[in-house]
C-alpha cells in the first residue's frame, strides 16, 4: 500500500538562534521492546545464492511445472555427456531428478579411458580462502574407483584444493559421500568451479551436490557469517520471516509449505519463489528459527493466509471458504511443531529432528499484504477471521498481526495488531513524522515494510511505473530516520520496523534499492546508506521518551522541521537525543537542558552524513557515509549546546 502526501516540505532558513529543548525526567510513551528489527524473503537470490551459505548452484536439479529441471549452470568435463534423468530408483520422492553422466551419447563409454565429470560456476563464483569447506553428494551406480572433489580456477585451472574420496556405489541404492576440501591459498578472485571427476568408463547418476564454506556459529546448512554479521551489527530485535511476497505462492499452487522445508535436505523438493526463480528450501524453517536464536531476535512468524499472487495479476486467487479450514489446520500444526512439547504430534517431530527444547512465538503474521490484487474482500470476511480466531483461542498470548494494510487491524482491539508497508520518496517519509502521534492506541502497528524507492519529485507520488533507485541515497536515508524517530515517539503503539528488501545478490536482482548488497566475494559486501543510519538508532535505545518544552524551533507551526528529534531516557540522568536535519539552508543550533544532569556534565554527540545528499553506497565504490563523534560538556544550568546542519543524522548521549 503507498501512503504519500502532495506535501512539499519547504527549505527554511538557518535558525539564528538555538532551539531551545528541556526535557523532563520522566512521563513519556514506553518504548518498544522490538523497535528496530529485520525482514527476510528470498528476493535478489537474497536466500539461495545469498546468506543461505551452499555454494553449489542447482545442487539437487529441483523442477515443477512452472520451473522444469534444468542442467544450468552444470558444464561437462572433457568428453563426458550430462543428462537428466528421472531414474527408476530416485535419492527420494522429493528429489526424483538427478544427473547421468557418462563418456559418450555413442554407447562407447564403457570402453572408456581416462577421467570424465561435472563442473559447477556456483552462485556466481566460488570464494576460495584458505579454510575448511565442507562437502557431499550422492551417487546411484556400481562404481569402486575414486571420486576427485576439487576447487579449481576457471580460467588458470589451478588446483586450490583437492581430495580422492574413495566409492563402494551401487546400482541398487543411493551412496552418500561426504568429503572436505582445505585449500592452503587463497584464489585471486571468484572465478573459481567445482568439479567433481571420476574413472572413465562408468555411467553414474549424481544428486544433491553440496558445498558449504566456514558458516556462522558453525551451523550446519548454515549461514554466510560476514552477512549474518552485517545484521547483527544492527542491533535488532525483531525478524519477520518468511516474509513478504516469496510466501504466497503463485497460479500453480507452489505456496511456502513449512512441513516441505524441514528435516534433511534429500525430503525437501523446492519450490518456484514468486521471483522469477526456484527455492531450494534448504533454508527452512528450523533454519530460520535458529537464525532468530543466532540473532538474539524476537520472531514474527508469518503464515500464508489463502492467497495466490497469480503472477502479480490481478485478481489473485483465493482459497474459497469452505475449502480454507486444512489451511487453517496446517498453520496450528506449524505452531505446535514449533512450541509443543514432545507428547504433541509435531512437537515429537521437532524432537525427532534434533530440537526437543520447544521455541518461543509471540507474534504470527497472517498473510502478508493481503490487500492486493482483489484480496481484501476475501480477507476480511473469512480468511483472516478463520486464522486469528483458531490462533488466539490456543494461544491466547501470542499478538496476531493482520497484513491488509491498514493502520487498523482488522482484528478485534487489543488482541490483534496490524503491518503496515510503505515505498516512498524522502520527502513522503519526511511529512510523516508526526503520522502515528494521532494513532488508534488500541491496535499495535508494525512498520513491516519500508524504504525510499525514488527520488524527490515535486510533490509528486511514487511512479510504480518509473525506474526506482539503483542504491539508496543518503537523503532517503535521512527521509527514513525521520519516519522511524516518529516511530520511537510512539513506542507504546509502534511495535517496530524493518526495511525492506534485507539482500541483494548483484549478479541477480528483482528489486532495487536493498539494504545489503553481495557477491559471491565477502569482501565485496555493500553496506548501503539506510544501514549505516539504522546502526546509529538501533545501537542507542532508550527505555521510554520524555515530555519535552521547546522554544524557538525555526517553524512557526510546529516544533519540528527542519530539526526532527525524539529524547528518551534509560536509567535516571542517562538521556538519548536523536535528531534528524531536513531542508534547511544554514546549520541548526540546539541548546538541551536535561532534568537532572547538571553544568560540567559530558555527554557524546555522533553524526553521520555525507558528500551530498544523492551520495550513494555502490557496489565496487567507496563508503560515503561519514561518521564524526565528539565530546560535549554541560555549561551553565546544564544545557549541551552543538549544532546541526542539512542532512545530518545525529544521536546524543549523557
Amino acid at each position: 500500500m503507498l501512503y504519500s502526501s502532495l506535501s512539499v516540505l519547504p527549505v527554511l532558513a538557518g535558525i539564528a538562534s538555538a532551539i531551545n529543548i528541556t526535557a523532563s525526567a520522566s512521563g513519556g510513551n514506553a518504548s518498544s521492546p522490538l523497535a528496530y528489527g529485520l525482514m527476510f524473503e528470498d528476493i535478489n537470490h537474497s536466500g539461495d545464492g545469498g546468506i543461505y551459505a551452499e555454494m553449489i548452484q542447482n545442487r539437487a536439479f529441483q523442477g515443477n511445472r512452472e520451473y522444469a529441471s534444468t542442467l544450468e549452470p552444470w558444464t561437462a568435463i572433457g568428453s563426458s555427456v550430462l543428462t537428466l534423468q528421472n531414474t527408476s530408483i530416485p535419492l527420494s520422492s522429493a528429489l526424483p531428478t538427478s544427473v547421468n553422466v557418462r563418456a559418450s551419447s555413442n554407447g562407447t563409454y564403457a570402453n572408456s579411458t581416462g577421467t570424465i565429470g561435472l563442473s559447477n560456476p556456483g552462485w556466481w563464483g566460488f570464494s576460495v580462502q584458505p579454510q575448511k569447506y565442507t562437502g557431499s553428494f550422492w551417487v546411484l551406480g556400481a562404481y569402486t574407483g575414486n571420486f576427485t572433489a576439487s576447487l579449481v580456477g576457471a580460467a588458470s585451472g589451478t588446483v586450490f584444493a583437492s581430495v580422492d574420496i574413495p566409492s563402494n556405489s551401487t546400482s541398487e541404492e543411493w551412496t552418500e559421500f561426504p568429503f572436505t576440501l582445505e585449500p592452503t591459498t587463497a584464489a585471486p578472485d571468484v572465478n573459481n568451479n567445482f568439479t567433481i571427476e571420476f574413472e572413465s568408463g562408468h555411467s553414474l547418476n549424481f544428486n544433491l551436490i553440496s558445498l558449504f564454506p566456514p558458516t556462522h556459529n558453525d551451523r550446519p546448512n548454515g549461514l554466510r557469517p560476514e552477512l549474518v554479521q552485517a545484521m547483527i551489527d544492527l542491533n535488532p530485535s525483531f525478524f519477520r520471516i518468511p516474509g513478504g511476497n516469496n510466501i504466497e505462492g503463485d497460479p500453480y499452487g507452489y505456496r511456502w509449505a513449512w512441513n516441505e522445508t524441514i528435516g534433511p535436505l534429500k525430503d525437501r523438493p523446492g519450490r518456484p519463489g514468486n521471483w522469477g526463480y526456484q527455492n531450494t528450501d534448504g533454508l527452512g524453517l528450523i533454519e530460520y528459527m535458529n537464525w532468530c536464536t543466532d540473532l538474539n531476535v524476537e520472531p514474527v512468524l508469518g503464515v500464508w493466509a489463502g492467497l495466490y499472487l497469480n503472477n502479480y495479476e490481478t485478481p489473485v486467487l483465493v482459497v474459497p471458504e469452505a475449502e480454507l479450514q486444512p489451511y487453517v489446520d496446517d498453520v496450528m500444526n506449524e505452531l505446535e511443531f514449533l512450541m509443543g512439547d514432545t507428547s504433541t504430534t509435531y512437537g515429537a517431530l521437532r524432537a525427532s529432528l534434533g530440537y526437543p527444547e520447544p521455541w518461543k512465538i509471540n507474534f504470527v503474521e497472517v498473510g502478508n499484504e493481503d490487500n492486493l490484487g482483489g484480496g481484501e474482500p476475501s480477507y476480511i470476511a473469512y480468511r483472516w477471521p478463520m486464522f486469528f480466531n483458531a490462533i488466539h483461542a490456543k494461544y491466547p498470548d501470542i499478538l496476531v498481526i493482520s497484513s491488509a494494510q491498514d493502520l487498523l487491524s482488522v482484528g478485534p482491539p487489543h488482541t490483534s495488531g496490524t503491518d503496515f508497508h510503505q515505498y516512498l520518496r524522502p520527502d513522503d517519509f519526511a511529512v510523516q513524522f508526526e503520522l502515528f502521534d494521532n494513532a488508534n492506541r488500541s491496535y499495535p502497528i508494525l512498520l513491516g515494510e519500508y524504504a525510499v524507492i525514488q527520488p524527490n519529485a515535486n510533490g509528486v507520488p511514487v511512479d510504480w511505473t518509473a525506474a526506482k533507485l539503483d542504491y539508496g541515497t543518503w537523503v532517503g536515508a535521512v527521509g527514513e530516520a525521520i519516519y522511524l524517530l516518529g516511530m520511537e515517539r510512539n513506542g507504546d503503539i509502534v511495535l517496530g520496523a524493518s526495511y525492506a528488501p534485507g539482500f541483494q545478490n548483484i549478479n541477480s536482482f528483482q528489486w532495487t534499492p536493498d539494504l545489503i548488497t553481495f557477491s559471491a566475494d565477502p569482501a565485496e559486501t555493500v553496506l548501503s546508506c539506510s544501514w549505516h543510519q539504522l546502526k546509529l538508532l538501533s545501537t542507542n535505545r532508550f527505555n521510554a521518551t520524555v515530555p519535552l518544552s521547546v522554544s524557538n524551533s525555526g517553524n512557526g507551526t510546529s516544533p519540528f522541521g527542519p530539526a526532527f528529534y525524539v529524547i528518551g531516557v534509560n536509567d535516571p540522568g542517562e538521556y538519548v537525543f536523536k535528531a534528524a536535519i531536513y531542508n534547511t539552508t544554514a546549520p541548526v543550533p540546539f541548546s538541551i537542558d536535561f532534568e537532572g544532569v547538571d553544568a560540567g556534565a559530558v555527554g557524546t554527540l555522533t553524526v553521520l552524513n555525507a558528500p551530498e545528499g544523492n551520495a550513494m553506497n555502490v557496489y565496487g565504490g567507496e563508503d560515503v557515509v561519514v561518521k564524526t563523534v565528539k565530546n560535549v560538556t554541560a555549561g551553565a544550568g546544564g544545557k549541551f549546546e552543538f549544532e546541526l546542519k542539512e542532512y545530518d543524522v545525529a544521536v546524543f548521549t549523557t
